[in-house]
């Protein structure tokens, strides 16, 4: 049931003195959109009347028809960042075709598809992130950078952390949206940072990770710095990931718990594992879907590296957090906060679905001595296309339009990459070839 009926939202939008309202949506590669309108067209926004034109968006299909915006409007959020005089606020939107029907190539559609799967099995799909970001200087242009003055580590905080008020004033402008900040620290790495709010049911989670990414990088902004989700920025030194935590609830329970197992779990949770590990090779264009994705993804800088699961091994690609009862979770964390939080949580699911399905076996965990790691993971982008197109069930989840699209643009990326010289080669070659 919508928090807010058109008429409420009318009424919200004049006594908090909203002048401008933006219209979001994510495209296919998991950029934020938007179309910005005064409030004086709120009527029409809430009546479906707002198109545009689809085939200037990336990933979007070029069709001679104009797309529509349908708003969320329990997505309805003031920005706090903005002027409080003529404030500003935004809706998150679906997208349709002018017909009425869905737009296949809508992100949030698909999450949603997958979402109703899991709702006639009975399950609820909870879903909570760990976004790590760094927060660099900008140049004279007010450009971004790579450069910082800090050396704080991890947990350390000021005059070693030079962030930490950013890191502040962000907190506070998350709370002010509603969001449930449970912690906020410096990360291992100089100028990395870690935020953690709340877990959710998965669209709302999505949706707060588009969000999250918007309000970090504008307060960063207000700073004069610059805030980046890049996966690797530095050479060196640990990457950012966004560790994904998720649970199934049925009837009010977590269907993950079993205190009677030896791992707290039930087979339930073993299949959904199963599952994740069964379609990890091929989902992996969608989790981490960059060039810079697999720089991250190496020993030796706490990032995971073997498509296995265990409840201690932080180089396992699940890990099993130590909560139990209704805590039970899985953690995955090989996404970054490159890949689009929509289609990341729509394979993560559908794999997991799968694996219920069919009931798939999980092999040992790697705490035990001696286990084999049997898959290893596509070391760059070129091999994480080839494991997707193998991948019939992760395909079925994009859809026939979704997939062509990004395998499309995915290759042509990985092919530009390729054909780049680079400054490690001009210093290794140059001066000896």
């Amino acid at each position: 049931m919508s928090r807010y009926t058109k008429e409420d939202l009318m009424r919200l939008v004049e006594e908090e003195g909203v002048e401008f309202i933006r219209l979001q949506f994510t495209d296919l590669f998991g950029t934020l959109k938007n179309m910005a309108v005064t409030a004086s067209q709120l009527e029409r926004v809430c009546n479906r009347q707002c198109m545009f034109d689809g085939s200037l968006i990336d990933g979007f299909v070029k069709m001679e028809e104009d797309l529509c915006l349908y708003p969320d409007l329990d997505t309805f959020q003031i920005f706090p960042w903005r002027p409080q005089q003529g404030k500003v606020a935004r809706l998150i939107c679906d997208v349709y075709l002018p017909c009425g029907d869905p737009f296949e190539g809508d992100p949030r559609f698909i999450l949603k598809r997958v979402l109703k799967e899991a709702a006639d099995m009975g399950y609820t799909f909870y879903v909570g992130s760990e976004c790590e970001f760094f927060l660099f200087h900008t140049d004279d242009n007010g450009l971004p950078t790579t450069t910082t003055h800090e050396k704080a580590g991890y947990f350390d905080l000021g005059p070693l952390d030079l962030g930490e008020n950013a890191r502040r004033d962000i907190v506070l402008s998350l709370e002010d949206m509603g969001f449930i900040v449970e912690s906020s620290h410096h990360e291992a790495a100089p100028a990395q940072h870690e935020i953690d709010f709340r877990y959710d049911k998965a669209l709302n989670a999505a949706d707060n990770i588009m969000t999250f990414k918007l309000a970090v990088r504008s307060i960063a902004k207000r700073h004069g710095l610059h805030a980046t989700f890049m996966p690797k920025p530095v050479f060196g030194i640990n990457g950012s990931g966004m560790h994904t935590n998720m649970s199934l609830v049925k009837d009010g329970k977590n269907v993950f718990a079993d205190q009677e197992d030896m791992y707290g779990l039930s087979t339930t949770a073993y299949q959904f594992i199963a599952g994740l590990l069964a379609h990890m090779r091929g989902m992996m264009l969608i989790t981490n879907p960059i060039v810079n994705s697999y720089k991250r993804l190496v020993s030796g800088f706490e990032a995971p590296s073997k498509i296995a699961w265990s409840v201690s091994d932080r180089s396992s690609f699940i890990r099993i957090p130590p909560t139990r009862g209704e805590g039970t979770r899985i953690e995955l964390r090989c996404p970054d906060s490159a890949c689009n939080p929509y289609l990341t949580l729509a394979v993560c699911l559908a794999a997991g679905l799968d694996g219920i399905k069919r009931g798939l076996v999980l092999p040992n965990s790697i705490d035990k001595k001696g286990e084999r790691i049997k898959k290893g993971i596509p070391a760059d982008l070129g091999e994480a296309i080839a494991e997707l197109e193998k991948d019939r069930l992760i395909r079925e989840v994009l859809g026939k339009r979704v997939t062509e699209k990004y395998l499309e643009a995915k290759k042509a990326e990985w092919a530009q990459y390729r054909a780049q010289v680079t400054d490690w080669e001009i210093g290794e070659y140059l001066y000896r070839c």
